[in-house]
Formats: C-alpha cells, structure tokens, sequence
C-alpha cells in the first residue's frame, strides 16, 4: 500500500484531470446543441470573407517580409542571450567575456553581410 502523502499529491492531478474533462464535454455538448443546423452553399466554400475564391488566384509574395523577420529574429535571440550573460559577467571567469565577444563578432559579421547584400534597405 502506498503512502498517504503519494495518494494525497495525486489526488489533486486526478481531479484537475477530471473536471478538465467533464469541462471539455459540456463545452462540445453546448456547441452541439446551440449551434445552427442551417447548411447552405456559402458556407461550405473554404474562406467565408464574403469573397468568392477564384482559380489560380496566386499573388506574389515579396521575400523582402521574410528576410526582415529573419534578421529580427538573429537580433532578438541576440538579446535574449546578453541580458543574461551581464548578470552572470560578474560572477564568471574571464572566459565568458571571450565567449561573448566571440558571438558578437558573429552576429556582427551576420550584420554586415546583410547590409552589404542590401537586405536592411527597403525599396
């Protein structure tokens, strides 16, 4: 037989679990019953904008977007990582300062590479 504590910890997962459940089936159950049963061709089409779709609709995606979320997420892990390192500067060996130096310098070079290829200028 287990402890009395071991029964006590679970008891309150197993309930959670429960009424996470039961909370689960009454919300489907609602939706099932209030929602409207009124099918029609409208709105059975994929997007329901008021647009109808048309064929071969396909525009062209500048990669200028994608490119600038991909620099901004370099720099924003790059302040995600230094924030935590000048907390931790104090407390460590010169070896950390090195380490740091040594991601800056990559990301620096990161950053003039960029700029040199154009990708910071937006036309």
């Amino acid at each position: 037989m287990p402890p009395v504590g071991y029964a006590v910890d679970w008891t309150a997962i197993v309930l959670a679990f429960v009424v996470g459940v039961a909370a689960l089936g009454a919300m489907l159950a609602a939706a099932a019953i209030l929602a409207p049963r009124r099918r029609s061709e409208v709105g059975r089409i994929p997007y329901e904008s008021g647009i109808l779709p048309t064929p071969l609709n396909r525009t062209q995606l500048n990669i200028r977007y994608y490119v600038f979320a991909i620099l901004f997420l370099i720099f924003d892990v790059e302040a995600v990582f230094l924030f935590p390192w000048a907390l931790v500067f104090l407390e460590t060996a010169a070896y950390v300062f090195y380490a740091m130096i040594m991601f800056i310098a990559i990301l620096l070079f990161g950053v003039a590479y960029a700029w040199r290829k154009g990708a910071l200028e937006w036309r």
